[in-house]
């Protein structure tokens, strides 16, 4: 049986951040070939083009956890109408130097979770924007731009009885995404 390594790209730092529930949640639908491991990107420095040449070590870090990966997995909310800076900075930092790209040709889903109406919506168009001109083939559809409300987790941290069946459906068609993508 193959198994699949997942890179889990969280946008938020928050501690308590609904996006790193939603990241931790999501994993229990998978089936048992599939592994995610959450990306650290706390502590990469700004991206500089000056330092391609010498990337610091979480640099170097990140971009050997997005290359041992068979897919992508963004998890992210919406600050101010776009994806967070924290996010930007990864993507910017692992798709450096020019022609070095970690990301390229990985397959990606792309979900995020607010408490606005329009959960992420805004964030996950500029997010699918970059990952386009990075080359990263993202699925398209169900789209997931979550809101919180009640219910959505359980005590335990998995989805409530409202949120689970359609994240199940999402996952299933997230895991035929990466399957197709890894043949």
């Amino acid at each position: 049986m193959t198994q699949f390594q997942i890179a889990v790209i969280v946008g938020s730092l928050r501690q308590d951040s609904f996006n790193k529930k939603l990241a931790t949640a999501l994993p229990k639908l998978s089936p048992p070939e599939f592994t995610f491991k959450q990306v650290r990107i706390s502590d990469l420095p700004l991206y500089n083009q000056d330092d391609d040449e010498h990337q610091a070590a979480s640099v170097v870090r990140l971009k050997s956890e997005i290359t041992a990966a068979h897919g992508l997995l963004f998890v992210t909310p919406e600050y101010n109408r776009s994806m967070p800076g924290v996010l930007k900075n990864a993507l910017d930092h692992a798709s450096r130097p020019y022609g070095d790209s970690a990301w390229a040709g990985k397959p990606a889903g792309v979900l995020g979770v607010s408490v606005g109406a329009i959960g992420t919506a805004m964030a996950q168009q500029h997010l699918r924007n970059v990952l386009a001109y990075l080359n990263v083939p993202t699925l398209g559809q169900p789209e997931a731009f979550i809101q919180v409300k009640e219910g959505l987790f359980d005590p335990d941290g998995c989805f409530g009885e409202g949120s689970r069946k359609f994240f199940q459906s999402w996952m299933d068609l997230y895991v035929a995404w990466i399957r197709k993508h890894a043949a």
